[in-house]
């Protein structure tokens, strides 16, 4: 009969597959205080899961927030919310920040925290604003357009230059990996036994044998390959 596909195990979300939660410092988000409210940085500290860094903030009445660190930013510093005063690390509206600003943790709808670029060394540009909207350039080179009322935090995103370190060896990678609960090592389907994939077997050569085209609701046994493909073979014309 065969055995489940790993997909299929870890659909299952058992602790083995699952990032471990209490690892975790918890959302880093934009908080809910009134305008011009200012707080000092007392802490900078690693979020497994995370590729930048979080802030430890605290505010004039003793409440404490964590936030994703700009770059530049370090302990003792004071930073605003929801101000006018344009520097790294403080937060404010789109429609108040200049052209030409890079902001990072931006809304995607007022007052959900933050939602778009949040991994270390990312900043995008506010480059128009027009017709009730505000045009990012985001790090992928997309301009995407926000509303006037989403914050974003000024500045570039802490952490830059991760990735020039190398891992050097594969338990790296796993640890890397199993802080975020991802797949680690992914095996090739035509590499397994036809016991344990639909894509395996074959003494000859590593190939699937077969189309692997599927319909949306395959069944979840045979659910790997080109699923729901929108056209097969070659271009004509």
């Amino acid at each position: 009969m065969g055995k489940r596909l790993i997909t299929q195990r870890r659909g299952k979300a058992s602790p083995v597959h699952m990032s471990p939660g209490h690892r975790h410092l918890g959302p880093a988000k934009h908080p809910k205080v009134p305008s011009n409210t200012t707080a000092e940085v007392v802490d900078i500290v690693h979020a497994p899961g995370r590729s930048a860094p979080v802030a430890e903030v605290r505010a004039g009445d003793g409440s404490t927030y964590h936030v994703i660190a700009a770059e530049g930013i370090s302990v003792g510093q004071q930073i605003a919310f929801t101000t006018s005063d344009i520097k790294p690390g403080n937060l404010a509206y789109l429609h108040a920040i200049p052209e030409g600003t890079p902001v990072y943790n931006v809304e995607g709808q007022p007052g959900d925290g933050g939602k778009f670029v949040r991994a270390a060394g990312t900043a995008a540009f506010v480059v128009s604003r027009e017709q009730g909207r505000v045009t990012l350039r985001m790090p992928s080179g997309q301009f995407k357009q926000f509303h006037p009322s989403c914050r974003a935090t000024i500045g570039v995103t802490a952490g830059g230059g991760r990735g020039d370190k190398p891992l050097a060896k594969a338990g790296k990678v796993a640890h890397k990996y199993r802080s975020k609960g991802n797949l680690f090592p992914r095996v090739r389907g035509v590499a397994k036994n036809p016991v344990d994939h639909p894509h395996g077997g074959g003494n000859a050569h590593r190939k699937e044998g077969k189309p692997t085209t599927l319909k949306r609701g395959t069944p979840p046994g045979r659910n790997v390959g080109h699923i729901a493909a929108r056209r097969t073979g070659l271009k004509k014309g």
